[in-house]
């Protein structure tokens, strides 16, 4: 008999014993149905579960699905701020490559004015010497013109465009020339590797290692240096001298991790075989 039923038939018992008509041996029947009874509740109790545990247990799981989610979150937030930091560096390297172009530009233009500055002082130098030593000079001798000479930017360019059509030879002179004039201006190193590049281009390698060497030993702190460095370990492959080529590549990539002219001699390496 299952439990609802057995209930069932005690109530009924316990009214009919109300009534006051129930022999002792069906009391005694009684009794034991209710020592069962109770037997049976204590066995389905011990059967469920401790409700407070999966409490606990149901409260650490939504802990942890909203330390997930938190996780999650906090996760999409780092992933934003790297790419935003990205775009930062990116946009502050092209401000630096903006800021160097046009640092190049008023490098160029104090070269100018110190070259004029320098050549009117001499120029008046020299009509001071004349007025001292000539007090008979006309005044049509005096305010003679001088040949008009190059400022150093109309110097460079100029033989950066030679270099640039193919015109070596002028190239190298002009090249030269705006080294011995000025020795001291701002594309000396750029002017003495387009020198070793004019030669590397007429494929006089001997003559180029010459000439890039030099941008390392006077502008060893330089941008071209790196370039200098590569095209030295070039120039070396070229006559093959595999030995030097690679002492030379291998100076690029430690002297100059990070940098474009790095990766090409890793690559060169490379196909060498190291």
């Amino acid at each position: 008999m299952d439990m609802p039923r057995r209930i069932y038939s005690l109530i009924i018992v316990l009214l009919t014993l109300s009534a006051g008509c129930v022999p002792q041996a069906e009391l005694v029947k009684l009794r034991n149905e209710m020592n069962d009874l109770r037997a049976d509740v204590k066995d389905v109790k011990g059967r469920v579960p401790d409700l407070s545990g999966i409490e606990k247990r149901q409260d650490r799981l939504e802990t942890d699905i909203k330390g997930t989610t938190d996780l999650q979150s906090a996760i999409a937030d780092q992933n934003a701020k790297h790419d935003q930091l990205v775009t930062d560096l990116q946009i502050m390297q092209g401000r630096l490559e903006e800021n160097n172009f046009r640092m190049k530009e008023l490098a160029e233009k104090l070269d100018d004015k110190t070259y004029k500055l320098s050549e009117l002082g001499a120029r008046i130098e020299q009509l001071e010497n004349k007025l001292k030593s000539l007090p008979s000079v006309t005044a049509a001798q005096e305010t003679k013109p001088a040949a008009k000479t190059l400022e150093p930017s109309e110097a460079y360019h100029q033989a950066k465009s030679d270099y640039d059509k193919g015109t070596f030879e002028l190239a190298i002179a002009g090249f030269e020339n705006y080294l011995k004039q000025f020795p001291g201006a701002s594309q000396a190193d750029s002017a003495q590797y387009w020198i070793g590049e004019c030669y590397y281009s007429r494929k006089e390698y001997d003559k180029a290692i010459e000439e890039f060497a030099k941008v390392l030993k006077k502008h060893p702190k330089s941008e071209k240096a790196p370039g200098a460095r590569l095209k030295i370990g070039y120039s070396y492959l070229n006559e093959k001298n595999n030995a030097k080529a690679k002492e030379n590549l291998n100076k690029v990539i430690k002297d100059y991790p990070g940098s474009r002219e790095a990766v090409l001699a890793k690559e060169r390496l490379k196909k060498m075989g190291k």
